[in-house]
This record gives C-alpha cells, structure tokens and sequence, in this order.
C-alpha cells in the first residue's frame, strides 16, 4: 500500500496535487493527510490505493513550518494573497522583544481560524461567504504549539534566507517592503501558521499576515524524503506500516483472523495500535483494558 511524500508546489492547490498524483499513478484512489494553502510548498504525503485508509489516523499528526512572517500590513487571507487592508509603519522589532512574545504563544490554546479557509458552518464553507464579502461566526478552537524558534528579523521578506536546511524555498511576491520574522515553529493537529501569523503581530501591537510558509514535516516524513510533483511516476513509495505514528503490536495468524473477522479479543492493553501480522498490516485497535475493538481493517 504505497505511500508518496511530495514537495507541494507554489500555487498549487492540494486538490491539484491530488488530481496530478491521480494521473501520474494511473489511479482514482488518491487522499492527502493535511491540506497545504496555494501559497505554501512543503510536505505534502499522499496515500494511494488502500493507503487511503491510514488518511484518517495520519490527518492529526504534528507538524514543522518554515513561516515568514511579515509586520505592518494585514490582509483578508491572512497571507501574502492580499490585498493589503491595512498598513502601518513598523521599526524593525528586536529579536529580544520577537522571542518574548513568541514564548507566550507555547502550549494549548484557543485559535480563531482565518476566515478564507474550509471550515462550514451551517453547510456553508467560511471561504465562499468571505469571497462573496461576508464572514462566519467562526468559534476558537484548540489548538497546541509545541514550539516556536525565531531564526532572525530581517528589514524585509527579500533579504531573509530563502536557502535552508540545504534546500532553497520559493516564496510569494513580497506585498511591500516590511519587518520580517523568520520563525520555525512546531504544532499540533488543526493549527492555521495564517492566524499564528496574525496573533504574533497583534501581540507586537501591529498588523500581519503570513508572507512564506514551508511545510518541513508532516507526522513522521520530512521535507528531505519529499520528491517533486513531477517526478511522482519515478519516486520510490514509502511502505504503510512506515507512516503510522501508532505503537505496534505483532499478532499471530488466529488473532489477525479475529480481527479482520470484526470480534473483540481479550486483552489488557489500553489506547489505540497497529496490528500487523507477519509484516503486512492487519488493523487499527482501541484497547480499553478488556477487549480489543477493531477501528479500521485490512483484509
């Protein structure tokens, strides 16, 4: 069950992604594990086949960004998309005052999702009333920041680095000639880095919004493992058993049976696991203490 890890493109939706990844692999079954804006590039990992049907315990890992974040304007998308809705002037904080404020952005929290993003409420989408110039009553959600590592401020998005950890980025067209912070930051699940970048600016007491953004990791791949879009037909797939950040548990051929056969099987273990028999994968289980309760199977 074949999984590839791709280094989205500038401007390429993940649906695009998922629709080249489709005719490139002569296949319909095609799902991705964490959507990446158009403005993004980055991990992008994509389950093919029956490796569809680890998406939904592959959709909640952690991540790594590179984010770019520019001070002084602010725009609707919360990104370098624009158009800028206001401007200020901005000196070009100290690095002392940037790591200050960073430090209080650590941990679980409550975030406020950017208005252009796929979120529905009442069957609407959030993006499709902000297009039409309206807005959603968009709840905070939870969200958790494992960390955030300012790696410089710079007077403006083009005279910070674009070539990291041995690879150079493509970024958005600047919007103007702003402070720009360069952050590696490290979260959970659910987290948008365009509301970051806005809640990192208000705390500096200015408008922002997110001028570059590098998804650098996603669950248990990173960005070095990636291939181009372009070459998708000619990458070598990563194995299944690979890509779950679960704990493993080996069964025998009876237990496999029970599992695949949806019976709940005596045992001590509680949380959730992998089960694999003789190297192929068998199931997805929730232990409670008691029994073992079959989440997802393969045959």
């Amino acid at each position: 069950m074949p999984i590839f890890v791709v280094d989205k493109p500038l401007r390429l939706t993940s649906h695009d992604v998922v629709s080249r990844a489709r005719r490139s692999l002569s296949t319909k079954r095609v799902g991705h594990t964490g959507t990446l804006d158009p403005l993004a590039t980055g991990v992008l990992v994509l389950c093919v086949n029956d490796s569809t049907k680890l998406v939904q315990f592959m959709e909640h890992d952690s991540k790594d960004y590179l984010a770019w974040i520019s001070l002084g304007a602010s725009t609707p998308t919360l990104d370098a998309e624009g158009p800028i809705e206001e401007r200020v002037s901005v000196d070009v904080p100290s690095e002392m005052r940037v790591r200050e404020v960073l430090g209080r952005f650590l941990g679980r929290q409550q975030q406020v999702p950017p208005q252009y993003s796929a979120l529905q409420v009442g069957g609407r989408r959030a993006y499709d009333v902000a297009r039409q110039g309206g807005t959603l009553d968009l709840p905070a959600r939870h969200v958790e920041i494992h960390d955030l590592a300012l790696l410089g401020v710079f007077e403006n998005l083009d005279a910070s680095p674009r070539n990291l950890d041995g690879r150079t980025f493509a970024l958005p067209e600047a919007l103007g000639a702003f402070p720009t912070l360069l952050v590696r930051a490290s979260v959970g699940s659910g987290t948008y880095i365009r509301s970051l970048a806005r809640d990192i600016g208000a705390a500096l007491g200015v408008p922002a919004h997110l001028a570059g953004l590098v998804r650098t990791r996603a669950g248990k791949f990173h960005l070095r493992q990636a291939s181009g879009l372009d070459d998708l037909a000619s990458a070598a797939p990563h194995g299944d058993l690979d890509a779950v950040n679960l704990p493993r548990i080996e069964a025998d051929a009876r237990l496999a049976k029970a599992l695949r056969d949806g019976k709940k099987p005596e045992s001590l273990l509680t949380g959730r696991y992998i089960v694999t028999c003789d190297g192929a994968l068998v199931a997805v289980v929730d232990g409670d203490g008691e029994r073992l309760r079959v989440v997802r199977a393969w045959a």
